[in-house]
């Protein structure tokens, strides 16, 4: 049995912040979006964002020159207020201490991946961290959570994905994983109908995770 993180909005509450750096960097370029649209629309990695708002506008090297503008903005104004989400550091103490191996799959780019492991030391926990730089398909294709799994050395089966949107859900759910959903950023209405999630919770506090393992191995 495996542990799977998505970063965003899961271990860090930061998807507010990334959603404003959205809507600015946007802006610049033309596009004038609300909170609620820019949350409907941006997710998945950078540059596939950046072509589905600007489709066939801008060369990979552009996208990706936008992106790099977008992030640099996001690690400077969140730095003063990152920290995991309530409960996360001890239930990444406890998996460790059980030996439960334990990976992140992200559609963040690896400057916001070593930005935040490296800022809240805690990469010593994780034995697979795969991030945008790393797949060809971002979510919700599941290249991303096979990848860490086959680097745990786990079967997706027995893999239990921790996620904060429906995007994220549903990749777990073309993974054949399971899923618990922190509504950090989305209402836990929106995943009623996605079948890989168990349930949805406010943060990591209630979660007894040798509990949920049992659980995963025996259902």
């Amino acid at each position: 049995m495996a542990l799977i993180f998505d970063m965003d909005g899961t271990m860090v509450d930061n998807m507010m912040t990334h959603h404003r750096g959205w809507q600015k960097t946007l802006a610049v370029y033309g596009l004038e979006l609300t909170l609620e649209e820019v949350i409907a629309t941006c997710h998945g990695k950078n540059v596939e964002i950046i072509e589905r708002l600007f489709p066939g506008k801008y060369s990979i090297e552009e996208r990706e020159r936008i992106s790099f503008e977008k992030e640099r903005w996001y690690r400077s104004i969140f730095l003063p207020d990152l920290k995991l989400i309530a409960g996360l550091a001890e239930l990444l103490e406890t998996a460790q201490k059980n030996g439960i191996p334990m990976g992140i799959g992200t559609a963040a780019p690896k400057a916001n991946v070593d930005f935040a492991l490296d800022n809240l030391g805690i990469r010593h926990y994780f034995q697979a961290v795969i991030h945008a730089d790393d797949v060809e398909k971002g979510k919700p294709e599941p290249e991303v959570f096979f990848k860490v799994a086959d680097k745990l050395g786990v079967p997706y089966a027995n893999c239990l994905v921790f996620e904060d949107s429906p995007t994220g859900a549903k990749t777990a759910l073309n993974a054949g994983m399971k899923a618990i959903i922190l509504t950090t950023t989305h209402r836990a209405e929106e995943f009623a109908e996605i079948p890989s999630v168990l349930r949805c919770v406010s943060d990591f506090t209630g979660i007894d995770i040798l509990n949920e393992l049992e659980n995963l191995a025996t259902n």
